[in-house]
């Protein structure tokens, strides 16, 4: 018969099994159940999901001191701001990660735009980009933003007065507005000639686009040939006709990332270094692909992607383009306010 005292050792080793658990916190589809029940099958952690956004992770994060979840995943542009100001994220132990399973570029990028003080805070995971969606067969000659200016093209173009086209047109014409974040002088110069460029462009604007649905069905009726749009609109639209799909501009493709990062307080920081180490994992990578329709920074995910999407990504992304994305840093303060300015004169201009 067992002694108290072993009865108790006991019941530590069982409460202690029944406590090992993964507290995630996610964006929808970046979770499939089918990914969870392998990785759960495979590791024996429970996985506890919770659905969120970037405003309430860091809502939450805040509220608890950066404890609650072991695992979270804002934006890249979202973390050394937060981390700055709140203290509520913990440097990655990049030792404890299979840096092989990456694609290096970005994780080359996301670890550069969330170190802060010399550490890594984030990890790259899910991604999408804006870029061109074009009728190559209408529009051959639409290859980057500022093409969308051409003659060829006049009243048959689309893009939306928002940060993203104000950017997208400076690395056309040549500039770096990335570069130029640190110095606000240096910015007003930039968003200056991309203000001219736009206002001269006005004519070939048959809209400016708000929702995008109404986008995606000015480009099926034809009213639109060439657009400022996202990844998975253009493919949406090549799955129709073979003659719409997305481009990536020669000058790069405008990329954000979901990244892994580790709550200050995880309880289970092994649990969420076999979580990324899991999805990873380029076969696993291509269910979450699946599921939350965009692709992962998994090296070689695309490969065991549906056939379509498989196709119709390796054509937008010849690895030349891939590693051109131009992925969005955080925003200093002051600049939204600049650039709201700018996209105000464009829409008033005659």
């Amino acid at each position: 018969m067992l002694g108290v005292s072993a009865l108790a050792g006991v019941v530590m080793l069982a409460g202690g099994a029944q406590a090992e658990e993964l507290r995630l916190l996610t964006w929808g589809g970046y979770a499939p159940d089918e990914v969870v029940q392998m990785f759960e099958k495979e590791t024996g952690i429970d996985v506890e999901v919770t659905l969120s956004n970037n405003e309430d992770m860091i809502s939450k994060l805040r509220a608890t001191g950066g404890g609650g979840f072991d695992l979270a995943q804002p934006s890249q542009d979202r973390i050394a701001g937060a981390q700055m100001e709140y203290g509520i994220y913990k440097p990655m132990d990049l030792s404890k990660v299979d840096a092989a399973k990456f694609i290096p570029s970005m994780l080359a990028a996301t670890k550069s735009n969330t170190t802060v003080d010399g550490e890594v805070y984030g990890l790259p995971h899910v991604w999408g980009t804006s870029g061109l969606v074009v009728n190559t067969k209408a529009a051959p000659d639409v290859k980057d933003y500022t093409d969308l200016c051409n003659a060829s093209v006049s009243g048959k173009v689309s893009y939306r007065l928002k940060r993203p086209t104000l950017i997208g047109f400076a690395f056309a014409m040549g500039m770096d507005p990335f570069a130029a974040y640190g110095d606000e002088a240096k910015y007003q110069e930039i968003l200056d000639k991309v203000q001219e460029k736009l206002i001269e462009c006005k004519p070939n604007v048959k809209t400016y686009w708000e929702g995008g649905d109404a986008l995606l069905n000015l480009v099926r009726s034809g009213e639109v040939v060439a657009a400022m749009a996202w990844d998975t609109g253009g493919w949406k639209l090549n799955n129709d006709n073979a003659d719409i799909t997305f481009v990536a501009p020669k000058s790069g493709a405008l990329g954000w990332v979901d990244t892994f990062a580790l709550p200050r307080k995880s309880a289970n920081e092994d649990a969420a270094y076999k979580w990324i180490n899991f999805v990873m994992q380029p076969e696993i990578a291509a269910k979450i692909t699946a599921s939350a329709g965009n692709f992962t920074a998994s090296k070689g995910a695309d490969e065991f992607a549906e056939g379509k999407l498989k196709a119709q990504f390796q054509n937008s992304f010849p690895q030349e383009a891939l590693d051109n994305i131009k992925w969005y840093p955080p925003v200093p303060a002051g600049l939204e306010t600049l650039e709201g300015k700018v996209l105000d004169r464009v829409k008033a201009a005659q």
